[in-house]
């Protein structure tokens, strides 16, 4: 991280204690030892009654661009986070008062590097909508084609630089000082939400993302994402096709049958994304979901999206099919193969947690079936016994509890296993299809003979070095940094009273011999001996006193 001082945006900082204390963390902010003047002034009345995740989510909203980007990259991380507190920070209204055309004309101009007639022939100035990064304005090309112009926000990265600085000096001072917050590494959630906030401002991602859904996705007829026009896009500007339609909340007038389809569709295409394909979007929101004229559903905003590898694939089916099986056993055993090879998790203890959590929240009996909230809490739970599993996880999480509300927004019978059951089916055969394994044979085996092949090289290596004497063994000795340190007091105590030993005897000494000069009618270095051995002797005893008190 670079070099960052507080005091260079004091008055932004103040600006963030102040909300975050009017929102209820006034006594956890007390801790953090700030300087005279700088805190105080800030305290505010008691908060309203309201949850933690309410407080976070509206301190956040108040605070702007960045900390509602944040705290939507928070909801991302179930590792670290109760689902309770994700749940309420997916509510952040990312809406805003859109700035005026001419703020943002210069922004448009300079990232297509020339005037918007040289490009569109009409071009809105109203915004057709407008969020915390970018503003969207409807326009048509100079070939009549209708576009949408998605724009940045100007100076939008400068100020989030510096939100971020103080947001990592705050997460730095809250891991020291709030003991409750220690089994969280919050300056590393906070880097990593950083990380993930200056990707979604490079619109350059976002429209690779959409070319790259549209070229795999193999059911257009029913679900698409909207046409980049590449030659025009940049980092700060994204063109693509403009999509007439309605959102998913405004459905409510299409009939039921169509709607119920719509369900499945979008379902369905989302678990393929994640099972099949291995890319998925991972916010798709009502708000980011059309339903176009003709039928399909069209899905926007591909700023993030989650990766998952083969093995990442097919250990989330099993995942997900144990889970929705009630089989709490298999969900630990799969939790622990993709642990990290120092995890030490409590496997009991986590069981009984997880058995809960499905009770309750995949009860089907009494149709509670959401298995989005239930994926939440398992990660949740998972991270709090050492187990932090990849952060797409988390992302398919969150994109499958967005999915789930809307299919239930479309059809309130939505049942997620339905469209998922052919998806899986079809993974299964993918992961038994003999080809497949008889090549995963192949390649197992064809590493097995390279690694034989290279053990005759690797012996004789180690006998040339055990021959040549240098061969060394390194042993590190892990919790004894306490008595080293308790053997290093000892040992400077014992030298202290060495040394005030000798200065007692050569004084002594020196008064016997009655040298001069003298002092009170005693030899003057005499006394000089017994003045220094008497202070060290009281320093001694003081390091004691003090170092007692502490253990």
């Amino acid at each position: 991280m670079r070099s960052f001082n507080v005091l260079h945006h004091a008055v932004r900082a103040k600006q963030i204690l102040a909300v975050l204390a009017r929102h209820g963390f006034a006594e956890m902010l007390g801790q953090l030892d700030l300087p005279a003047g700088f805190w105080q002034r800030l305290l505010a009345p008691a908060a309203e009654r309201l949850s933690t995740g309410e407080h976070i989510r509206l301190a956040a909203e108040e605070l702007g661009p960045t900390f509602v980007k944040l705290g939507q990259l928070l909801s991302m991380r179930p590792d670290a986070v109760p689902h309770d507190v994700i749940l309420e920070l997916r509510k952040l209204q990312d809406d805003v008062q859109p700035l005026p055309f001419a703020v943002m004309r210069p922004v448009i101009t300079a990232a297509l590097g020339r005037e918007l007639d040289a490009v569109f022939a009409e071009f809105t100035e109203e915004p057709a909508a407008a969020a915390s990064l970018a503003q969207v304005y409807f326009a048509r090309l100079l070939d009549g084609t209708p576009v949408a112009v998605k724009v940045q926000k100007p100076d939008l990265q400068a100020q989030m630089e510096i939100d971020f600085d103080l947001a990592l000096w705050l997460a730095g001072l809250l891991h020291q000082r709030v003991t409750t917050l220690h089994a969280v590494d919050l300056p590393a959630v906070i880097e990593e939400a950083r990380a993930g906030v200056m990707r979604e401002l490079d619109f350059r991602i976002e429209s690779r993302n959409q070319e790259f859904f549209n070229s795999q996705n193999p059911h257009p007829e029913f679900v698409f994402a909207p046409k980049v026009y590449g030659e025009f896009c940049s980092e700060r500007v994204l063109v693509m096709e403009r999509i007439d339609g309605t959102s998913v909340a405004d459905a409510a007038a299409l009939p039921m049958e169509q709607r119920r389809q719509l369900a499945a569709h979008g379902a369905r295409s989302l678990v393929g994304q994640v099972f099949l394909a291995g890319f998925f979007h991972a916010d798709p929101h009502a708000g980011n979901i059309f339903v176009t004229g003709d039928g399909r559903l069209c899905f926007l905003d591909w700023g993030l999206v989650g990766h998952l590898t083969r093995r990442l694939r097919h250990a989330l089916a099993d995942f997900w099919i144990a889970a929705v099986e009630q089989d709490t056993e298999r969900v630990v055993q799969i939790a622990a193969d993709l642990a990290p090879v120092d995890a030490r998790p409590d496997l009991r203890a986590m069981e009984k947690e997880i058995t809960v959590a499905l009770r309750e929240e995949l009860n089907f009996a009494v149709g509670r079936q959401a298995l989005g909230r239930a994926m939440l809490r398992l990660l949740f739970i998972f991270g709090q016994h050492g187990i932090p599993l990849s952060r797409d996880y988390a992302l398919m999480a969150k994109a499958v509890i967005s999915i789930e509300e809307v299919g239930r927004v479309l059809d309130p019978k939505f049942d997620f296993r339905e469209p998922a059951e052919p998806v899986l089916r079809e993974l299964y055969r993918e992961r038994t299809n003999p080809r497949l394994v008889i090549r995963r044979t192949r390649e197992m085996l064809r590493h097995a003979l390279l690694g034989l092949q290279d053990l005759p090289f690797e012996l004789r290596r180690l006998v040339r070095r055990l021959e040549h004497d240098s061969l060394a063994i390194n042993l590190n000795h892990r919790g004894l940094e306490d008595h080293d340190e308790a053997v290093k007091i000892a040992a400077n105590r014992i030298t202290l009273g060495v040394i005030i030993g000798a200065l007692i005897i050569g004084s002594s000494l020196i008064v016997t011999t009655g040298i001069e000069p003298h002092l009170f009618g005693y030899p003057a270095l005499g006394i000089v001996g017994y003045l220094l051995s008497a202070v060290l002797g009281l320093y001694v005893v003081w390091d004691i006193i003090r170092h007692g008190r502490h253990k």
